[in-house]
């Protein structure tokens, strides 16, 4: 699957996201939750787990620093949806992404990105742009 779209969705006070309906069956029994740059990332476990073996690849290759793959273990998280379709994103992730109440879960290709509503309407301007360039120099993709 290729995560795609945009998502305005809330956090409850426990701090439980209910996943976008149209991606719930894709982390149905887990999910990995992991910083990024700006916002949380959510992983499906096989894409995760590839995702640390390219990291060991790196490794291997001498193209990153050993640690890489040992700090991205320690800062992901691992969270099983409830019957309502909901994850809990630890408070240090909330913190780290300033997720509040009002938040955007938009596709990242291979993983779907958890931001501050904020953030991102500060930001999706530029993301806009960016894309019609894309097209325009590129005649379409």
């Amino acid at each position: 699957m290729v995560f795609v779209g945009t998502h305005d969705h809330t956090l409850d006070d426990k701090g439980r996201l209910v996943l976008p309906a149209r991606f719930r069956s894709h982390f149905a029994e887990s999910a990995y939750l992991l910083p990024n740059a700006g916002c949380i990332s959510l992983w499906e476990p096989e894409r995760f787990e590839k995702m640390i073996g390219r990291l060991g690849e790196q490794v291997r290759a001498g193209e990153i620093d050993p640690l890489s793959p040992k700090q991205v273990a320690h800062a992901s998280s691992i969270v099983r949806p409830d019957a309502q379709g909901r994850i809990t994103i630890p408070e240090r992730l909330r913190v780290f992404a300033s997720l509040e109440h009002d938040v955007v879960v938009c596709g990242a290709v291979e993983s779907l990105e958890i931001w501050n509503a904020d953030t991102w309407e500060a930001m999706s301007a530029d993301l806009d742009q960016s894309v019609a360039d894309l097209f325009q120099r590129g005649g379409g993709i």
